[in-house]
């Protein structure tokens, strides 16, 4: 009983932070899809908003490249945010929205399957290591900061790797989702368990337990919808507030990526015309897994008072993922490939055996593959 006590008095405490941070309204909150009422609400909101995942600047982890920078501070933001966005794409696929984390509570282990692909490791899939070195083959230096649309395009070109997630990661062109290339690239034709194991992608470590039978691709892959979207010249466009404000009331929203220049920010919700957001920009230190493959994961997840931002004050340079067609479009949203277009064809992965790790280090080899293989970045 006095464990309990404890508990809801340590949980009291974390919401008192929260709560004097939004103001006494009758307004609601929208966080990715779910609407809280701030005088009845709190409680819920605020558990929701720390059940996210959060990956911020990390130092003293292995250097990256063998060479490179052993920190991502000051130049990993947008890469921290692209994580984040991801996670929670992964979280709705195996956990679904309404899952909930708790502090010293025990996870389901497809919770650490998901974090294990984000831990600072040259041989987890989603690691600042691989997407850094991904980068390389988007023009982006190794230490360079990234903008939205070069990290939708190397979380695209990383999924290729994740056989446990097979995710099909759709990146718009020119403001434009077609329906038409989407379908090409979430159709999956089965394959049978030898021919899957034949053109298995090797990740040493912790990735290898991610791999099972139940991770080939078999019918229709999950889609992850990522639009890159400028809605201003030098600022945010107000005609855009209200879609741009829809974005995050459909119930599939992974949210967006944005904020202002080299300060990037990963926007889950707003309250009136203020953005909600997680902030990547506080440096911890590497957290290594355990021999069990579990993670101490009470730094993954923000258990401080959440931020705000003026929508106005946003850059109009964003990358957000949406379902659903407004009235005031940021997009077009059109059936069948345009004719002026060159042919899309559907990214697919090298059948190379060897590890993630080894095949991005070597970025003359990588882009060797992408015009081998046809891999384009749409």
């Amino acid at each position: 009983m006095e464990s309990v006590l404890s508990k809801c008095e340590n949980q009291s405490t974390l919401l008192s932070e929260y709560l004097e941070e939004f103001p006494e309204t009758d307004g609601s909150v929208w966080i990715l899809g779910r609407q809280y009422h701030l005088k009845t609400d709190k409680s819920k909101l605020l558990l929701d908003i720390s059940a996210r995942l959060w990956f911020t600047y990390r130092r003293k982890f292995s250097p990256i490249g063998g060479t490179g920078p052993s920190s991502d501070t000051g130049w990993g933001c947008m890469l921290r945010c692209g994580q984040m966005m991801l996670a929670q794409a992964l979280i709705c696929r195996h956990l679904g929205r309404d899952w909930q984390w708790e502090r010293h509570k025990k996870q389901p282990e497809e919770y650490h399957k998901i974090l294990r692909c984000f831990i600072d490791r040259k041989d987890c899939c989603y690691s600042i290591h691989q997407m850094a070195q991904m980068g390389v083959g988007e023009g982006k230096s190794i230490g360079e900061w990234f903008g939205p649309n070069t990290v939708a395009q190397v979380l695209k070109k990383l999924a290729l790797f994740d056989e446990w997630n097979s995710l099909a990661v759709y990146v718009s062109m020119d403001n434009t989702v077609v329906i038409e290339d989407i379908k090409k690239m979430c159709w999956c034709p089965p394959q049978s368990s030898s021919a899957a194991r034949s053109s298995t992608f090797s990740h040493r470590s912790a990735l290898s337990q991610n791999k099972n039978t139940a991770g080939f691709c078999s019918g229709w892959k999950p889609l992850l919808l990522i639009i890159p979207l400028r809605l201003g010249i030098n600022h945010i466009n107000p005609i855009y507030i209200d879609a741009f404000k829809e974005c995050f009331k459909i119930p599939q929203s992974l949210g967006a990526l944005g904020g202002k220049p080299n300060n990037a920010y990963y926007f889950i919700g707003f309250l009136g015309n203020e953005l909600i957001y997680l902030d990547p920009h506080t440096t911890q230190i590497f957290v290594e897994m355990e021999e069990n493959g579990t993670v101490d994961d009470q730094s993954f997840h923000c258990q401080q008072a959440p931020h705000r931002m003026k929508i106005m004050n946003l850059d109009p340079s964003i990358a957000l993922e949406i379902l659903k067609q407004q009235s005031l479009r940021m997009f077009e949203l059109v059936q069948n490939h345009p004719a002026h277009w060159p042919p899309f064809i559907p990214p697919a992965k090298p059948e190379v055996t060897t590890s993630g790790a080894e095949l991005i280090e070597s970025t003359d080899k990588l882009l060797e593959l992408e015009e081998e293989f046809e891999i384009l970045s749409v």
